[in-house]
């Protein structure tokens, strides 16, 4: 690596660092109801919402009120989306007339951003419409990253609650993190964005005469509001075809470092805000510093893998599928972050990494994606594993397993199980159906291992709500449209019941009596432990699969083999 490229993962990481404690700090005032920064400039639009909604910011909910309120906002939001789309051709804000979408698309993409999964069987400048692109998948992109919040914060409270079967109010958990968080950060950072190049306007696509005399179609749109949640919120899907390797996307190297950074911000504060809300910001550094041990590790395999040269091309690098303008160092920094913050934006062509970079951002997502993870989203999925790590160790060492002086017994440990199992089954499930049926197989580009490693990848994308994939594949099926949206559909609800369920399992819990607490939860042998479970899932569950796949692949590359 070139100094240039040290220093530009060193900056990266530095910000990030930085803003961690402070964004942390004031998300936690925000979710406490304290008073904060922003509350007398926007408390009116907090009040206002909860008064043409008819909201009642006291009332609170136990898990399974709170779960039906969290189904039923879902549901209507993939209602809107899915409408907007079939009736397109109907709607104002078409300049280009784009026809209506087909229904198995619609039923895609409806709930692909409803689950905060953005995948993406679709061009966005030649399908979607301005008003679909803003009224429907913008907004989504607000709101289901406030509803991973929602999530985490009910079951924070199921930890820091004391006999009591309430969680909170669901509304109000959406409401602030939208206002307060959401739109303030989305705000700023579309106006840099704009500053930078990227577009924002509502002008049709304009054709134009190119230096050769052909005619070139050149797209507009409003991409930059779109693009300020999309990164900021972990959604990730792109306005336009190629996302963030597009120059009217990212065109700029500062606007390519402020995406990177959008992308892990929040996930990497919230370690904080958990820290603080749950009175132990110990225990929350632990946390983080699993995760962040987690992401160098793969960033590290990454850059390795990248830097050095593909014998079966000539010992040459790998530059393919990359953006001659950024660089492979750019590109590997955000395929790492990408995956393991459940963004799936994308500034290169994943497909196109080497076999161990594809390797490591396909790890990333089939680990449950808890490295920083999604918007509350990855971090309520790392405190399954922590809950499971301290069972273990409660019965190693012969004491009852507890968790900040709460029992974890039998029914908890059943809803963990299948909060990180049943992702997994649909993954392997998904990709295991693809491989014998003609229209699975219909769709891979690439025979051998990098065929697996396209299909592997798709159902993971999908059951791990990322949304990137390995596009070779053609996904732009009735079957993969359908598979991947129930595969979305069971990787988020799966992982989210679940966890309310533990939430309210703990909320109504007594604490124990200090005296009889067992194992720390802010050590490095916590870490460690932690670590190894994460690992130990991942390589135990999906060892057969990559085998076959990407470490096939980077085996048959040494021997000058390509796919």
């Amino acid at each position: 690596m070139k100094i240039i490229e040290i220093l530009q993962v060193l900056v990266f990481l530095a910000i990030l660092l930085l803003l961690t404690p402070i964004l942390g700090r004031y998300m936690a005032d925000v979710f406490l109801g304290k008073k904060h920064v922003l509350s007398s400039s926007l408390g009116w639009l907090e009040r206002a919402i909860y008064q043409c909604c008819n909201i009642s910011p006291e009332e609170t909910s136990n898990w399974k009120t709170y779960t039906l309120q969290l189904l039923f906002f879902n549901f209507l939001g993939f209602l809107v989306v899915f409408l907007l789309q079939i009736f397109q051709a109907h709607l104002p804000l078409n300049p280009q007339h784009f026809s209506n979408v087909s229904w198995d698309l619609a039923f895609n993409t409806a709930i692909s951003f409803m689950t905060n999964t953005n995948w993406q069987s679709y061009a966005g400048e030649t399908t979607l419409s301005y008003l679909v692109q803003v009224l429907g998948l913008t907004v989504q992109n607000f709101l289901s990253a406030a509803t991973g919040i929602a999530v985490l914060l009910a079951l924070i409270r199921g930890i820091r609650n004391r006999g009591t079967d309430q969680l909170g109010n669901f509304w109000v958990d959406v409401t602030r993190s939208v206002v307060y968080v959401f739109l303030p950060l989305s705000i700023v950072m579309a106006t840099v964005f704009i500053s930078q190049g990227v577009v924002q306007n509502f002008s049709p696509a304009q054709t134009v005469e190119t230096l050769e005399r052909e005619s070139q179609t050149i797209p507009m749109g409003p991409a930059a509001s779109q693009i300020a949640i999309k990164q900021l919120g972990t959604n990730g899907g792109g306005f336009l075809n190629t996302n963030s390797s597009h120059p009217f996307e990212n065109p700029t190297p500062l606007s390519n470092l402020l995406q990177l950074i959008a992308i892990l911000l929040i996930p990497f504060a919230l370690t904080y805000t958990f820290g603080v809300l749950i009175r132990s910001r110990r225990h929350g550094l632990a946390i983080f510093m699993a995760m962040f041990i987690l992401y160098l590790a793969g960033l590290g395999v990454s850059l390795w893998s990248e830097l050095g040269q593909n014998p079966a091309l000539l010992n040459t690098s790998f530059m393919e599928g990359k953006e001659t303008r950024l660089g492979i160092v750019n590109s590997i920094l955000w395929s790492v972050s990408t995956t393991a913050a459940s963004n799936g934006s994308v500034n290169a062509m994943h497909s196109s990494l080497s076999p161990l970079a594809g390797g490591i951002a396909l790890l990333n997502i089939m680990l449950g994606e808890v490295v920083f993870g999604g918007v509350g989203a990855g971090l309520y999925g790392m405190l399954m594993f922590v809950l499971l790590t301290v069972f273990l160790c409660g019965l190693m060492v012969g004491r009852t397993p507890e968790y900040f002086g709460k029992k974890i017994e039998a029914p908890e440990m059943i809803l963990v199980i299948l909060a990180i199992l049943i992702p997994n089954v649909v993954i392997l499930l998904g990709a295991g159906i693809s491989v014998i049926l003609p229209m699975g197989l219909s769709s891979i580009s690439h025979a051998g291992p990098h065929g697996l490693s396209e299909m592997l990848y798709a159902w993971s994308s999908a059951a791990g709500n990322n949304g990137s994939a390995f596009a070779g594949l053609q996904a732009n099926t009735p079957y993969y449209n359908v598979g991947l949206g129930l595969s979305m559909l069971i990787g988020r609800f799966s992982v989210m019941i679940p966890v309310l369920a533990v939430a309210g399992h703990l909320s109504s819990k007594k604490v124990l009596p200090l005296a009889s607490r067992g194992f720390r939860l802010d050590t490095p042998l916590f870490v460690f432990l932690l670590i190894a479970v994460i690992l130990m899932i991942g390589a135990l569950t999906f060892f057969p699969a990559l085998s076959l796949g990407p470490v096939m692949e980077h085996l048959l590359m040494k021997q000058g083999v390509l796919f």
